[in-house]
Formats: C-alpha cells, sequence, structure tokens
C-alpha cells in the first residue's frame, strides 16, 4: 500500500498562512461548530498521512464526509507548554535568561538533564536542581499551534480531501427579534448575530443550526465573555436562505463570512414583516399546580399584571411560513413625539411555521392587582375503595381587587391552573375552562376605577 506524507496547514488557524481550499462551518447556539474542509490536496489509493495544524480539534469526532475516505488514526498534540519543550530538549545546551537587580539581566548556559526533577548541568560541570532561568528555546522544540497527524484510508483515488469535525466551546449564535407596535398590526424584524470565541475562519460558508441537539459527550467549558472588536452587518435585503434537516432548521447566511475571535457578525434572518397581534393582561392564579393546597393569610397579596403579546403567524402569510429559532424578542412602542421605546422583552422558544409567537413581555405599571384568601375548609371524604387512603375535599375562596389608572377600560384575565380533580365551584364572572387544567375568569376595568373578581374552587387530595 503506497505511503504519503503530506503537511497541510488549515485556514482555520491562529497566526498560520491559509490554504487555498473551501470552509463552511455550522454554528450552533449551544458553542458547538461543525467544521467542514475541503482541501486541494489529491488522495492515492491506500494509506495516506497528514500533519494538521489547526485550533479546536477534538480527534475522537474527526471523520470524511467523503464515503470514499475512512480516518484510520489521530494523534492530537497541543500547542508546546515550557516542560514540553524542555523535555524535547534533554541532552541540549540552551541559554537561559536570568533577572539582576536594577532590572538588568544575563544569560547562563545549561545543559537539560531531566525536567522532573530538574536536572542542569552547568559549563564547569556543576548541577542546578531547579529552573536556572528562562529558557530559550530553539523554534524548531516548539509547536506554535495544536497539530494533529492522521491516517486516511481511500478506496480510490479522490482529487481532494474532505475533511469535517465537531469544534466545542467554539462560537454560538442567537437571534434577536425587533416588534414594532403599530396600532392593530406590527412590524417585524429579526437578525442572528455569531459571536467567536476561539474560532476563526477566512471567507467560509455558514449555516446557523436551530434545533435542540442533545448532548452525549462531555460539554466543553462554557465560551469566556467576548468583547466585540467590530460589527459586520450582512446588507438586510439579502436574506437567509432556510430548510429543515431532520429535526432541525439550517440558515444558510448570505456569501462568505470572515470571522475571528472577539468579533461579532450579524446579519437579517428575513425580510421585515407585517403581522397582527393581540395583547393581554394576566394575572396568574393562587392554586399550586400540585400537592396540597393550604390555608392562605387573610391579608391581601399584591400579585403582578403580566403583560403578553401574541403575534398571528398564519400559514400562507410571509412571516407565517418561517420557522423561527428561538431568541430574544424586544418590543417596541413609538412615544408622542414619534421616538421608539422598548416596552417589553421575553425569552422566544423555536416556532414552527404556522405557530403564533407568544411572549410574556413584562409586568403592567398602571394595573394592579391584590388578591386574599376569603375563605378555607377541609372535608374528610371516604375512601373510593377499601384499603385505600382517606381522601379530603378542600374548598377555597379568593377575592382578586383589580386598579386601573388609565383613562381607558380594560380587560383583564384571572386565570387558575391546577393538575388533578378540582373545579370552580361559583364565580362572580363567567369560569371559561381553556383545558382540562386551565379556567379562565375575564374581568372587565373601567378607566380610573376598580373591579373585583370572587370565585370559590373545590379539589381533592
Amino acid at each position: 500500500m503506497a505511503q504519503i506524507t503530506a503537511s497541510i496547514v488549515l485556514a482555520i488557524v491562529v497566526g498560520v498562512a491559509p490554504l487555498a481550499g473551501q470552509t463552511s462551518l455550522s454554528i450552533y447556539s449551544d458553542g458547538r461548530v461543525v467544521v467542514r474542509r475541503s482541501l486541494p490536496q489529491p488522495l492515492q489509493r491506500g494509506r495516506t498521512t497528514f500533519t494538521l495544524k489547526l485550533e479546536g480539534l477534538d480527534g475522537a469526532t474527526l471523520f470524511s464526509p467523503d464515503t470514499a475516505v475512512a480516518v484510520v488514526s489521530a494523534v492530537v498534540r497541543p500547542p508546546t507548554t515550557q516542560d514540553a519543550a524542555l523535555t524535547a530538549a534533554a541532552g541540549q545546551t540552551l541559554s537561559f535568561v536570568r533577572p539582576r537587580a536594577g532590572g538588568a539581566t544575563d544569560t547562563v548556559r545549561a545543559t537539560v538533564g531531566r525536567t522532573d526533577p530538574p536536572q542542569y548541568r552547568l559549563p564547569d560541570g556543576r548541577y542546578v536542581l531547579s529552573l536556572p532561568g528562562e529558557p530559550l528555546v530553539p523554534p524548531e522544540l516548539v509547536r506554535t499551534t495544536p497539530e494533529a497527524t492522521l491516517g486516511l484510508e481511500a478506496t480510490r483515488p479522490r482529487p481532494r480531501t474532505d475533511l469535517a469535525y465537531v469544534a466545542d466551546g467554539a462560537a454560538h449564535w442567537e437571534a434577536v427579534y425587533q416588534v414594532v407596535l403599530l396600532g392593530a398590526r406590527c412590524q417585524v424584524s429579526g437578525s442572528a448575530t455569531i459571536a467567536s470565541e476561539s474560532l476563526r475562519a477566512d471567507t467560509a460558508e455558514v449555516q446557523l443550526v436551530a434545533g435542540s441537539i442533545n448532548r452525549a459527550r462531555p460539554e466543553a467549558p462554557a465560551p469566556r465573555a467576548y468583547r466585540a472588536k467590530g460589527l459586520a452587518l450582512s446588507e438586510v435585503v439579502v436574506t437567509t436562505d432556510e430548510q429543515a434537516v431532520g429535526e432541525t432548521h439550517v440558515y444558510q447566511l448570505p456569501g462568505k463570512v470572515s470571522i475571528e475571535p472577539g468579533m461579532a457578525v450579524t446579519t437579517a434572518l428575513f425580510p421585515r414583516s407585517g403581522a397582527a397581534y393581540a395583547q393581554e393582561f394576566i394575572v396568574p392564579g393562587a392554586l399550586p399546580w400540585r400537592g396540597f393546597l393550604g390555608q392562605a393569610s387573610g391579608e391581601e397579596n399584591r400579585v403582578p399584571v403580566q403583560v403578553w403579546y401574541t403575534l398571528k403567524r398564519a400559514r400562507g402569510t410571509p412571516f407565517g411560513e418561517r420557522p423561527l429559532p428561538g431568541g430574544t424578542v424586544q418590543v417596541y412602542q413609538a412615544d408622542s413625539a414619534g421616538r421608539l421605546q422598548l416596552v417589553g422583552e421575553a425569552r422566544s422558544e423555536h416556532t414552527a411555521p404556522g405557530r403564533d409567537l407568544r411572549v410574556q413581555s413584562g409586568d403592567a405599571f398602571d394595573f394592579t392587582a391584590e388578591r386574599v384568601q376569603t375563605d378555607y375548609t377541609q372535608e374528610a371524604l371516604a375512601p373510593p375503595k377499601r384499603g385505600m387512603a382517606p381522601r379530603q375535599r378542600i374548598t377555597a375562596a379568593y377575592k382578586v381587587t383589580i386598579s386601573n389608572a388609565k383613562p381607558a377600560a380594560v380587560t383583564v384575565d384571572v386565570r387558575e391552573a391546577r393538575f388533578g380533580v378540582w373545579r370552580v365551584t361559583e364565580s362572580s364572572a363567567p369560569a371559561e375552562k381553556l383545558s382540562a387544567s386551565e379556567v379562565r375568569f375575564r374581568v372587565a376595568v373601567p378607566a380610573n376605577g376598580d373591579a373585583t373578581l370572587t370565585y370559590t374552587v373545590q379539589a381533592e387530595s
């Protein structure tokens, strides 16, 4: 079998000149990056050995996308440390720089015997049993970037070399959406921003992958906070192409993208789109989702009035046909002078085409609510069958007072949700059953006024 040895330098390195070739990156929001590299190096049939200089390679994840080529071995060596260089220099005589008083330095020559325990032989034959100074190491003993020696097996000649691997913690991306409220409709724009922690690529093809991908291997250390050195923004008239792959969605960025550590690269996800929206004000309920329904104090308790927005995304509309990666949703509204003000912000989950985007943007300022438990009783129930534990029926009554400081009337929903057997026995407003576990009371609150809701629930435990 022919043995061919080649030394190839990839473009995804620090301080190393790139070799002509193509780089394709799939970046995940959790820091993983699938790096695909197509090199012009041809392969002969049989075994070929390569030495690659690159950052972020996990040899366990390396493979060839070419079905005619298999990776049969990979030895990954990190950049040279001082201890490694001195170990490699055993038997050689090196110069060591020593500090002197007043900031001066001098140089001493010593032969490296061993590094553990340290033994350095001076020209007069005596030994120094500690590091005699800062070593000056010959360049041939220093590996400035990680290197990997790979063995590839080709079943037939190939015109190029294709490699792929996963770099963990190298880069991540996030989606941010701006929603501008305009009467009964809104304008929505979205962008994706890539933040590189250690990844460097020159004119690479980049895809952003949205979806929930499990981890089966230990996670790399959390990426350090980055400081953006610059911002590259793609032309917003050119948007990403999107396609479904497996149970994920892949967004192809337009053109070629250059990435380096500390730089943020932002591109539009889709053209600005119009959509109808609905705003809701919701007072969360008092019932625990599971467990014992206990007795509360007789004092009124201030509860928040949550602000929710639902963006309508019907199929067949430009905005509704697009899958939206999970991200941050920022809601803006103009003040009396026409200046856009940030009035809400929330996290959103991945949203499939045709599914409305629903987020809680914050709590209301001018709407307040106070709740108090007005009654509480427990009643023992016979076991449903002999040998089973007895049950209890708990009856609890509540009063919710909602205040409106605005000069316009508003409707506020009070929602109760609980798992298991429970029901509303009476209420001052209709109890609308939203599901098997959730009930909604719609309360009309007058302008600059108050409205009171009373209701009683029974729950078995």
